[in-house]
């Protein structure tokens, strides 16, 4: 597995889980504050889509994991 895959299985397993705690109806409800997580992701993933900068892509370089082929 490369580090863009492994970025995209995290940032949807973020976005579920946080409106699984965030929205009233789910049986995991928590808080409506677990919303702002979920913006907080999205937002990540636009300007990565525009910069090419994700965090978690470099932690996951930096522990050697193979970058994908561009």
């Amino acid at each position: 597995m490369n580090t863009d895959s492994i970025v995209r299985i995290v940032a949807g397993s973020f976005v579920l889980l946080s409106l699984g705690l965030g929205v009233p109806d789910s049986p995991l409800f928590q808080n409506g504050n677990w919303l702002w997580f979920t913006a907080f992701v999205g937002a990540n993933l636009l300007q990565s889509g525009f910069t090419h900068f994700c965090p978690l892509e470099i932690i996951l370089k930096k522990l050697g994991v193979k970058p994908s082929c561009h």
